[in-house]
């Protein structure tokens, strides 16, 4: 395949416009050197992910502003990747084409839109969700599990990210607090990311979860995405003896119980493996 018009700046072109397709098989040749000028401990808390290099690429676009195709093809030039850089060329002219063509298509919209499809929101409030969101919305960030809390339980949550995220599981929660930009409206914001972003929900049931609105909300929304919890989507988890009763909206579903003293040594174990299915 030809190269794209020499007339066209590498150097304007933004990093989110290379694909997933891309991203992966830089992974497969670069996992996990470091070549995007990270410090040590930044790069040994990348190795944590299933794919170190795309996680720098994300965390390189959303920090640096020279982050640009243009950039990434001369840091691998100056690194003596030619062979990356060869290997790859096709896949990113491909990539670069499209995105200059669906830049230009953005800056010329049509006066009248053709079709209305309620299934898919288009509003503003949809793109950049999250903290490692680009702001056009061409590579959602997507999560294993969306974790539903209310503030009085965080200090579980915390724990809930140290056994899951930073361990061998390496799996990827939602954490609002953390991971959601602010401005938006909450409850666009969480059907959204429930919805298209995360494979699951994890509902931390507590005392103090039964009086939240926007736990009820969020666990509501949830199962009416898995009617008779065909697709396992939504989790209880209880980390805390309750006084009041375990909602009764739950009760059909399997509980990952942390306050039974004999099975807690398999809690992690349980939760981990119900997050990692497909």
């Amino acid at each position: 395949m030809a190269s794209i018009d020499s007339k066209v700046n590498l150097s304007t072109i933004p990093l989110v416009a290379l694909n997933v397709t891309v991203r992966k098989k830089l992974g497969l040749y670069l996992n996990p050197k470091n070549i995007m000028g990270f410090s040590y401990l930044e790069i040994t808390n990348f190795e944590n992910f299933k794919n170190p290099t795309n996680e720098i690429l994300k965390n390189w676009q959303a920090q640096r502003s020279e982050a640009s195709v243009g950039k990434l093809l001369s840091i691998l030039t100056e690194a003596e990747r030619t062979d990356v850089v060869e290997d790859l060329r096709a896949l990113i002219d491909e990539d670069v084409r499209k995105y200059i063509a669906f830049m230009e298509k953005k800056e010329d919209p049509p006066v009248q839109v053709p079709e209305v499809d309620s299934c898919v929101p288009r509003t503003p409030e949809t793109l950049g969700l999250t903290v490692l969101d680009d702001p056009d919305g061409l590579y959602p960030e997507r999560f294993d599990a969306f974790i539903c809390y209310c503030q009085s339980d965080f200090p579980f949550v915390h724990e809930m990210i140290r056994e899951l995220e930073q361990t061998d599981y390496k799996l990827k929660l939602c954490v609002f607090d953390r991971d959601v930009l602010p401005g938006s409206c909450v409850w666009t914001i969480t059907s959204e990311l429930i919805e298209k972003r995360c494979k699951r929900m994890v509902a931390v049931v507590s005392d103090e979860y039964l009086e939240s609105d926007a736990c009820d909300f969020q666990t509501k929304f949830a199962l009416s995405l898995c009617p008779g919890a065909r697709s396992k989507r939504l989790i209880p988890v209880i980390y805390k003896p309750m006084t009041k009763s375990f909602p009764s909206i739950l009760r059909f579903l399997t509980v990952c119980d942390f306050t039974r003293p004999c099975t807690q040594s398999w809690f992690w174990v349980r939760l981990a493996k119900a997050l990692s299915l497909p």
